[in-house]
């Protein structure tokens, strides 16, 4: 069996640093740097009666930018039924 090659192992090395540099750059929040942070996601958010709608959120910072119901994507528990998500969780919407 050959052994590696000293300057693949270094490429490689190099490559994998690069790599983890660059996802680590783009996953960073970029509210750091000066910029808002700008993001949107889905949450279900329910009543009183246990109705829950889901929603596509659209985020700048803390504050809301668009907020729209994703069509056919709700539920109605039983009178009994409790929220599993914690209060945080459920209560913050950005």
């Amino acid at each position: 069996m050959k052994k590696p090659d000293k300057k693949m192992i270094i490429f490689a090395v190099i490559f994998i640093v690069i790599l983890m540099s660059s996802a680590l750059i783009l996953s960073s929040d970029l509210s750091i740097s000066g910029y808002p942070a700008i993001f949107s996601h889905t949450k279900a958010i329910c009543n009183e009666t246990n109705f829950c709608q889901d929603y596509e959120i659209h985020c700048e910072d803390e504050k809301i930018t668009k907020m729209s119901q994703i069509t056919g994507a709700t539920v109605q528990f039983s009178g009994n039924w409790i929220d599993p998500r914690d209060e945080t969780t459920k209560n913050k919407i950005c």
